[in-house]
């Protein structure tokens, strides 16, 4: 996999505890947080009704089922396509 080095301004105390986590930790802690955020984001426009449900799943990268499942932790109404209905019963 392609690198690249970034610099990031971040707080005493977070780049104390940063400094002690290997590179695969932070790496996976990046990539959890960026999946989470998208979906967060995602949901908050589709709630506000900005996008469809089919295009929040898009912009969060994820499948409708996935977000659904999502939508329903945060206590939301996600629509059901049989697609969607088909999957979680199996």
């Amino acid at each position: 996999m392609p690198t690249e080095v970034c610099t990031l301004n971040i707080p005493d105390s977070l780049a104390r505890e940063i400094n002690t986590a290997n590179q695969d930790l932070l790496i996976e802690l990046l990539e959890r947080g960026l999946h989470a955020l998208k979906i967060e984001r995602a949901l908050d426009q589709y709630a506000r009704g900005g996008i469809s449900f089919g295009a929040a799943a898009k912009q969060a990268g994820v499948s409708q089922p996935e977000l659904a499942r999502h939508a329903y932790a945060r206590d939301m109404e996600a629509p059901f396509s049989d697609e969607t209905l088909a999957e979680e019963l199996s």
